[in-house]
């Protein structure tokens, strides 16, 4: 096997005679694959009912007689101006009551019957002319799903959706809530998505609907894939994730795919982006069941949608690439082969830019094409990890509802919080449900679980009763699946088994700090959020001095069964959350990948080879 190198290729951009010229410079950097049609649908159909197949034929062919392979894109996500025109509804409408136009891309509601049928008939007319041709080693369903509306299509379809889910309107009423404010519903036609309110709309009304637009979302993807898989079920098929994506559930839709593929724009400003980039990367890894995944999209030089568009400075677009292949990737794709003269992404970068192949972004893909192609017997191996992070779509988007205790409480800064010291340590890090199964990891971390279903409450307590050790963070077993809090103190159903009981969450306000002893792990300071609780059969690690939490506990461990169950009732400073985690990692058998690298210095393991990669400037030695 070899690694896959390459990125989207857009030829309906340029005319005919540059199509050669790009192939042969594609062979020159070492190119094996391109994606290709992703915004074609123009193109591919310029009219309902005629399609123009002739140009793509001639691309496809070109690649293929290069001996280069193609993803091929279902166009879906960026429908013609002509269907908007023709059929308004399939435009999306936001919680406003204001109706999108056409003019951009994603312009479409994913429930609109139109939309729907004229998706699936470019879809099923492309695979009926490609599906066997010999270039063609990957489908690429859509582009970075997420577009949301509110119209009456999506209002009919959510109540079939929580009819599904709830059988009745009683059993709706009851997990809605809705005596709260007098909202009870007296038959389904009174249900709406979520719309501009008076004042604070029903929290549970807000979190089905994110669940409902992942669900008719995901039913898009299933039916393109289900219309290409027909033609030629050997092809792989896959969509492309966009890091950290609060409105896809991607244990969900990892599930419905071949192959797991990731879209990641780190910001090159960014002091953290090496730290966050690998974030993502051992998401993408984890959400695959560990398989190998494919870097779909990074831009080799700036990314035009940010406030300041800085470039990659030399070498880094190599280093990230190195990293994503460490941490389990076999491809690296770019956004995109050649760079746009006109459009919104016209100062984007591409692996051949403006200045042409005399540049050094050229130089650097070329060089990197040889490296990827010489780096045999890494393609199709795994990562090995010993510990798992905890990561539930429901708890993010539960956390971040309206009126929650803290607005500025961020579960994926939760994450981070966790992650970031384990990355430095150079400790390899899964991300897992609390469901499991968990049984293979020496060390768990739930940062934040602030919903908990009965089967992750039943599944983390059996892996630390088996000699599992688990640590888990503040705002956690607050409330059940249907936004129901956990009465008679939290965390809930984990509250015997954390051998705790918490009475009141205590949010502090911005820059107020709270003094912690600690005499195990020494001193520190905490922030942002404390809880008033009481160890009941813990053991008090560290606890607050002064102020109206003076004694309250701040981080307590409990023996339970055959393990340990660490709760942590605040956000210490980083120092001493490192402190921690390097504790517990020793008293787990958890072990970083090298010992003792210089600061700046990721070392992973992949199959027989462990990289090295250096993210700061200047030289290190290692001996």
């Amino acid at each position: 096997m070899t690694l896959l190198f390459g990125g989207d290729y857009n030829p309906e951009q340029w005319p005919p005679d540059v199509w050669a010229q790009d192939v042969r410079l594609m062979g020159e950097a070492g190119v094996n694959l391109v994606t290709v049609g992703v915004f074609a649908w123009a193109a591919l159909q310029p009219e309902p009912g005629r399609y123009t197949f002739g140009w793509l034929d001639t691309v496809l062919g070109l690649l293929g007689d290069a001996g280069i392979g193609v993803a091929l894109a279902t166009p879906t996500a960026s429908p013609p101006p002509w269907l908007g025109h023709r059929h308004p509804d399939t435009l999306p409408q936001g919680p406003d009551g204001v109706r999108r136009t056409y003019g951009s891309r994603n312009q479409y509601c994913p429930c609109a019957p139109a939309y729907r049928r004229a998706a699936l008939a470019v879809t099923e007319a492309l695979a009926d002319r490609y599906a066997q041709h010999p270039a063609l080693r990957l489908w690429h369903i859509g582009n970075e799903y997420g577009t949301a509306c509110h119209c009456e299509h999506c209002a009919r379809r959510f109540r079939g959706w929580l009819a599904r889910r709830y059988g009745d309107l009683d059993g709706f009423n009851a997990a809605w809530g809705t005596a709260v404010w007098s909202q009870r519903y007296a038959e389904w036609a009174e249900v709406l998505p979520p719309r501009r309110v008076q004042y604070v709309i029903n929290p549970l009304q807000d979190l089905d609907y994110q669940r409902f637009v992942s669900d008719a979302l995901l039913e898009c993807f299933i039916a393109e894939r289900d219309a290409v898989r027909a033609r030629n079920p050997a092809v792989p098929v896959t969509t492309n994730f966009m890091d950290f994506y609060r409105h896809t559930d991607g244990w969900r839709w990892a599930a419905e795919e071949d192959v797991v593929s990731l879209d990641t724009y780190p910001d090159p400003n960014d002091p953290d982006a090496a730290m966050r980039a690998a974030m993502s990367k051992d998401v993408m890894r984890s959400l695959g069941g560990g398989r190998p995944w494919l870097l779909m999209e990074q831009s080799p030089g700036a990314a035009s949608w940010r406030p300041v568009a800085t470039p990659k400075r030399p070498g880094l677009n190599r280093l990230w690439s190195m990293q994503a292949v460490a941490r389990g990737a076999d491809a690296v794709l770019h956004f995109q082969w050649r760079a746009s003269r006109q459009g919104a992404e016209r100062a984007h970068g591409a692996m051949l830019p403006h200045a042409g192949p005399d540049s050094r972004v050229f130089r650097e893909i070329r060089a990197l094409g040889r490296e990827l192609a010489g780096l045999t017997g890494v393609a199709g191996t795994t990562v090995p990890a010993d510990v798992a992070i905890v990561l539930d779509w429901d708890a993010w988007r539960a956390v971040e509802l309206e009126h929650q205790p803290h607005e500025g409480f961020r579960y994926v800064d939760r994450l981070t919080d966790y992650y970031a010291p384990l990355w430095r340590a150079n400790v390899t890090c899964d991300f897992a449900r609390a469901a499991g199964p968990l049984q293979r990891y020496r060390l768990v971390l739930a940062p934040n679980l602030y919903q908990v279903t009965p089967e992750a409450a039943a599944s983390l307590t059996a892996y630390v009763e088996a000699g599992g050790t688990l640590v888990m963070g503040p705002f956690s077993g607050v409330a059940d699946p249907d936004e129901r809090i956990f009465t008679g103190g939290w965390p809930g159903p984990l509250r015997e088994l954390f051998g705790v009981r918490v009475e009141e969450h205590w949010p502090l306000p911005g820059g107020e700090r709270l003094d912690i002893a600690c005499p195990e792990l020494g001193d520190f300071t905490a922030t942002g959020w404390a809880e008033w609780s009481e160890a009941r059969g813990a053991d008090v690690v560290a606890a607050v001095r002064g102020g109206p939490l003076d004694g309250r506990p701040a981080i307590l461990r409990h023996r339970h069964g055959n393990g340990t169950a660490w709760y942590v009732a605040t956000l210490p400073e980083p120092a001493a959350l490192a402190r921690l985690l390097a504790r517990v990692c020793a008293d787990a058998g958890v072990e970083p990948v090298l010992p003792g690298l210089p600061p700046g210095v990721e070392a992973v393991r992949r199959g027989e080879r462990v990289f090295l990669l250096h993210h700061d400037d200047g030289r290190v030695e290692l001996r």
